[in-house]
């Protein structure tokens, strides 16, 4: 499949593209196509079924509520969030939902939305069944999707077909499937890194409205950190305090600080990250890059380039987003962005590669110290597991964005102080990556089962969410 830098970086909600988004859209999916055959009006029940890590950390994920809001008819980009609660509450409390906005049936969630946590489907650990029935109880459609990170849904068929990457092909002046093909295009035709994805995106669309749609995910990562820094209390589920308004509230105090701590920067940076995904962990209106789970790495990096880099403009956003969006397209399509498939490696770590190679192309970086950042944003995150207390986004992740931040600034400085070349290639790192999320056990992988989701009690503290 050929995937569009706009693919990478969706506007959602959280708390996980692959537990949240993903199912959403899958459940939308499903009842459109309903629509679509003629049969929706002759349903009476439907049935959902999470398998796997979907059905292991589903509630504290909000898989459960993403689907019922599919089958609704919302969207992540455009569901209001501030009435999701109100609306997924009136379905359980009436036992009622209208699928697609058109057809109101009865809806049992103890017998019609079910976690299946000790069974995966063939092709990947977020799996969902969905079933429509007739008056009869005659199963009138039957589907099975699969969320394979990032808000990326694909279904049975393409999975069995192994068409991950043959999907509706679409042809580009500079097609590449690894970090060597994109280097020898810069190469050949002296362009930049953000160049060649500029030149790639106009196979979907004309260049302007490329610019205009990358600013706007920009503004909506902005309106995150905004929003995530003026929000207190505690966060549902492990009931942790927010950090990031107080936070705010101590550097605005003293922006003198930074005249005798040069290293205040690095807590703006911190500041940034930690209110994305506290926004994140609340359900709040977020972007994937590439996911949910690491959504704030790449904001917080990009208002590290904004705010603190003399000469930043609009044209650097885009071309930051852009170079970050060919990292993520490399590691989506030669390994996984899915915590549930390779661990935290696939999430943080390739966003924090992404990152590092944005910020590495607007300081003037050449195609090869942009590569070498990359690979040093990965070779520092392998092995990183998949541990979430709880089920929870929160615990290590919220945190871990803002370690991965920092890291991927550093990497950035690294390379430039370098001459682009160095002894392991971002190839090999990807690699090297799929084969250690190949080779770790399923425990660390997005299911709560091990790691810090075993050895921190939570049975106190733990509600519902």
């Amino acid at each position: 499949m050929t995937i569009s830098v706009l693919d990478l970086f969706n506007i959602g909600v959280g708390p996980s593209s692959s537990h949240t988004v993903g199912p959403m859209r899958a459940a939308k999916q499903f009842v459109e196509q309903l629509d679509q055959e003629g049969k929706l009006m002759q349903i009476r029940r439907v049935e959902s079924k999470l398998y796997g890590s979907l059905g292991a950390t589903g509630r504290g994920h909000g898989s459960d509520k993403a689907i019922i809001l599919g089958l609704m008819g919302e969207s992540p980009k455009t569901v209001d969030v501030d009435k999701i609660d109100e609306m997924v509450l009136s379905v359980r409390e009436g036992n009622r939902i209208t699928l697609g906005r058109r057809l109101e049936i009865d809806f049992n969630e103890d017998t019609d939305l079910l976690l299946v946590p000790r069974e995966r489907l063939p092709f990947h650990p977020n799996g969902m069944e969905f079933k429509a029935f007739d008056k009869d109880g005659h199963i009138v459609c039957r589907t099975i999707s699969y969320s394979i990170g990032g808000g990326f849904v694909v279904s049975e068929e393409e999975a069995e077909a192994d068409s991950f990457d043959d999907v509706d092909p679409i042809s580009q002046p500079y097609p590449f499937k690894s970090g060597a093909e994109l280097l020898a295009h810069c190469k050949t035709s002296g362009k930049s890194i953000s160049d060649i994805m500029l030149a790639n995106e106009s196979a979907f669309r004309d260049e302007e409205e490329t610019r205009k749609n990358l600013l706007e995910i920009w503004q909506v990562m902005e309106a995150c950190v905004k929003r995530g820094c003026s929000q207190k209390g505690n966060m549902p589920g492990l009931k942790i305090k927010r950090r990031a308004a107080d936070m705010y509230e101590q550097l605005a105090s003293r922006p003198e600080t930074a005249l005798t701590d040069p290293l205040t920067i690095i807590d703006w940076v911190n500041l940034y990250a930690l209110a994305v995904n506290e926004e994140n962990a609340v359900g709040g209106r977020v972007v994937t890059a590439p996911t949910n789970g690491a959504a704030g790495i790449v904001p917080a990096v990009l208002h590290y380039y904004v705010r603190f880099c003399p000469g930043a403009n609009d044209d650097g956003i885009v071309r930051f987003l852009l170079t970050a969006g060919a990292v993520g397209i490399l590691f989506k399509e030669n390994a996984s962005i899915s915590g549930a498939e390779v661990g935290c490696q696939g999430e943080v770590g390739s966003a924090c590669s992404m990152a590092a190679a944005g910020l590495t192309e607007v300081l003037g970086g050449t195609a090869e110290q942009v590569e070498n950042a990359a690979e040093i944003g990965m070779e520092h995150n392998l092995g990183l597991t998949c541990d979430p207390i709880g089920g929870l986004v929160q615990v290590p992740c919220i945190e871990r964005n803002a370690m991965a931040s920092v890291k991927a600034i550093n990497a950035a400085r690294l390379s430039l102080r370098g001459d682009g070349n160095h002894f392991v290639s971002l190839d090999k790192v990807i690699r090297t990556m799929r084969i250690t999320g190949r080779d770790m056990q399923t425990k660390y992988k997005e299911t709560a089962e091990g790691g810090l989701a075993v050895t921190v009690p939570i049975a106190a503290t733990v509600v519902d969410c």
